[in-house]
């Protein structure tokens, strides 16, 4: 079996493919948004678990997989479905609340920095070139930036709402290294997606009836519960299914630009269709951590240095 490119030049079709997973998951951001106006933070986040999971045990089954029962693998699923589902969208679903969607997407955009500065602190075969270093630099400086010199003067709900962007971020990285790790034991991707989705519901089930106690809570409009079946349906099982078949079709690194341009689409959503507006440091931070992640990346540079250079 002929391994996949991991970077070649992609067709329109799978170029297109790539825009569609990032506007998917991009758009969680903006049906949080709505959903957020009318429920807690927990009942949303437990109403995307109570769709996807089921959704996913079937798909797995459709394809012929199997749940890994092995007791390898469910530390890390355990793990991954706290740090990569329970906690990052609980922090997101919860900050959405106080700052505009398109803030807490440009946030979560130095996921790749974060990833680069942990795998070079924690692991041995994945560390920072100089490149990779400066590229990590500018987009820390673009959060700083965004956060502002306010937060040293007062410390208000919405510069706790950033951080907890933030933290959101770096739980996902350390996930991501954790969900590294399970591969190379013989997870596959869905698998993994699938048990830790299906954990973190079973987890987060008992809190939510506690805190929530959904059963008092006013029926929410049709606009917040299309927002709930768009978050689940398009953004989680949509998007995830299209970004595996990318990802055997183009190679982790050409479907790594998912990440790049995810909050492209979230800010675009949020600013035109739901009416946020984003300040002058909001913008400059945007841009330097996408000045940030182009130069970790590396193929933009490459790409300028080829039309630049005299044939």
């Amino acid at each position: 079996m002929t391994p996949t490119p991991t970077n070649r030049h992609m067709t329109a079709a799978e170029w297109g493919a790539i825009l569609t997973v990032a506007t998917f998951w991009g758009g969680s951001y903006f049906f949080v948004g709505i959903a957020v106006k009318e429920l807690p933070t927990l009942t949303i986040v437990l109403a995307r678990y109570i769709i996807t999971a089921p959704l996913f045990l079937l798909i797995c089954a459709h394809q012929g997989l199997r749940m890994p029962w092995d007791r390898q693998f469910w530390p890390d699923f355990l793990f991954v479905g706290i740090f990569n589902q329970l906690v990052p969208f609980c922090l997101i679903a919860w900050s959405q609340g106080h700052i505009p969607s398109a803030v807490a997407s440009i946030l979560n955009a130095v996921g790749p920095l974060a990833i680069a500065l942990l795998a070079h602190i924690f692991t041995h075969d994945e560390k920072l070139n100089q490149r990779r270093f400066i590229g990590v630099v500018l987009g820390f400086t673009g959060v700083v930036t965004i956060i502002g010199s306010a937060a040293l003067n007062s410390f208000g709900v919405d510069v706790l709402a950033q951080l907890a962007c933030i933290t959101a971020t770096l739980s996902y990285a350390v996930s991501i290294l954790v969900a590294r790790a399970s591969g190379r034991r013989g997870a596959k991707p869905l698998e993994l997606v699938t048990g830790q989705i299906a954990i973190a519901g079973f987890l987060l089930l008992p809190v939510e009836l506690i805190v929530d106690q959904p059963w008092t809570l006013p029926m929410p409009s049709n606009a917040a519960i299309l927002a709930l079946l768009g978050l689940a349906l398009l953004s989680s099982a949509l998007g995830h299914m299209l970004y595996f078949r990318t990802l055997a079709a183009v190679g982790a690194t050409n479907v790594s630009l998912v990440a790049y341009l995810m909050p492209v689409s979230a800010v675009l959503l949020g600013v035109v269709v739901l009416g946020e507006r984003l300040e002058l440091r909001q913008i400059a931070g945007m841009v330097i951590i996408a000045i940030g992640l182009a130069v970790m990346d590396g193929r933009p540079l490459a790409f300028l240095r080829r039309i630049t250079t005299p044939a």
